[in-house]
């Protein structure tokens, strides 16, 4: 991703309102990729949604104005979740699907995700070529007046949506006698997750559904699970759900407060689809850094795992390469290939509510299905990703990292790699030693910190 000016890991991403995610890039977006995906004499139509953020007022006309320029139809389908527009784009036939969302940023940050005809992210090579025309040849691209787009509004979007979300629970089941604390990150899921489990049956505790603008992620969802802990206790509930505030990601709490990762539940549902006969490959696809107690689980259990770079968008593209329908990431990213074409946190909740419901046990029985390896995780900010980039490359610090891996005698990991959207370097390391886990990590973090001082 080296050398890319615009697009990072996952889109377009950034403070609002301060460049790059400033309203000309969008419109330049907008103009780019109806550009590119104007393919054929056909009416070309892009799906436009968004999450809470008081910015997505300043981006949304703004990429409806460049698609309008280009000739391109456009469809505002509002707040809903990431993985919603994906489908939305699919089932519309459109040749484009737009995100306005940061995800699990706070809410002075905003992006841009595209997604392709078939509900899938852009490869690096067709964002390449939408950054190539966003510097160079736009108004060769602007339509004549008699062919300029139109734009509209779906209402029933929402609907379209929890319909699909409810055809992946069991038929035949239901939620009934079940109480769930689910946080909605006062983030765009904060209609449809709520409508899907109520319209199952589920006695439904909702909290993060009062978005003001500025509140998403702020204190709730999956990047603060203490709201849904307290919430699930308070309550009594049977097992507790976060989202994050593009819903793309879930955090799960079981009846006693436990907090599962997206490790515990890509193990839970790749043994549910093992027991099926469902799990293509018996492969799950994960990243490098989850856990090496997902690992040897599925070792166990006859599972093999596939490691990718970080983000869902790198284990979906390995999926699809090896025809494996079940990867995420320990964030909360689980892609359930035969349901969605993305990371979706309300669907993945729904095969381990359905699993719940099955088994008969409490969530705590259930949710854990191993003992994680201790691993921890910790930043380096430093002055800009230029420099984040260079310090993992630098002896000093590939020495430091050798001379632990030594040490640790093929017993555990080290990782260490740059963060795709802020200038940090992020130290990963986990060893059947926590003790052993934390000396690795404060030492890398005070050599990469010693070096980035130096370099001003």
């Amino acid at each position: 991703m080296s050398g890319r000016k615009y697009f990072g890991t996952d889109g377009v991403r950034g403070t609002a309102n301060t460049d790059p995610m400033t309203a000309e890039t969008a419109l330049k977006v907008g103009m780019a990729a109806g550009r590119v995906f104007t393919r054929g004499t056909h009416r070309h139509t892009v799906v436009i949604g968004k999450d809470t953020r008081l910015s997505g007022y300043m981006i949304e006309p703004a990429l409806v104005a460049g698609f309008i320029s280009v000739g391109m139809d456009v469809v505002l389908v509002g707040p809903l979740p990431t993985p919603a527009v994906a489908m939305l784009t699919r089932s519309l036939r459109a040749d484009l699907g737009v995100m306005i969302s940061a995800s699990h940023n706070p809410y002075q940050d905003n992006g841009i995700k595209l997604f392709g005809p078939d509900g899938f992210k852009l490869s690096d090579e067709v964002e390449a070529e939408i950054e190539h025309l966003m510097d160079n040849g736009l108004k060769a691209a602007l339509a004549d007046p008699s062919h300029l787009g139109r734009a509209r509004r779906i209402d029933d979007a929402s609907g379209r949506y929890v319909e699909a979300a409810k055809q992946t629970f069991p038929r035949g089941l239901r939620l009934d006698g079940l109480k769930v604390v689910l946080d909605c990150a006062n983030g765009a899921a904060y209609k449809v997750a709520p409508a899907v489990l109520w319209e199952l049956g589920a006695d439904v505790v909702k909290i993060g559904v009062t978005p003001d603008g500025t509140n998403i992620n702020a204190g709730v969802g999956s990047q603060h699970p203490e709201a849904l802990k307290a919430a699930v206790l308070a309550n009594k509930a049977d097992i507790g759900i976060a989202l994050d505030g593009d819903a793309d990601r879930v955090v799960l709490c079981d009846e006693r407060g436990n907090l599962v990762d997206g490790d515990q539940v890509l193990g839970l549902i790749a043994r549910a689809l093992k027991r099926r006969g469902q799990l293509a490959g018996n492969t799950v696809v994960a990243t490098v850094m989850s856990n090496l107690g997902l690992e040897t689980f599925l070792r166990r259990e006859g599972i093999a795992l596939e490691r990718t770079a970080v983000g869902d968008r790198y284990v979906v593209e390995r999926m699809r390469e090896g025809g494996f329908n079940l990867g995420g990431e320990q964030s909360g990213h689980v892609v359930i290939g035969d349901h969605a074409t993305t990371g979706d946190g309300l669907v993945a909740a729904l095969q381990v509510l359905a699993e719940l419901v099955q088994s008969g046990k409490p969530a705590s029985d259930i949710l854990t299905v191993f003992t994680p390896c201790p691993q921890r995780l910790k930043n380096v900010r430093v002055k800009d990703k230029a420099l984040a980039t260079a310090l993992l490359t630098l002896p000093a610090v590939t020495d430091a990292v050798a001379e632990w891996e030594n040490r640790l005698k093929g017993q555990g990991r080290i990782l260490l790699r740059k963060s795709g959207t802020e200038p940090l370097v992020r130290v990963m390391a986990e060893a059947t030693d926590p003790a052993m886990v934390d000396a690795i990590v404060e030492d890398l973090c005070a050599t990469i910190e010693g070096i980035a001082a130096a370099q001003g």
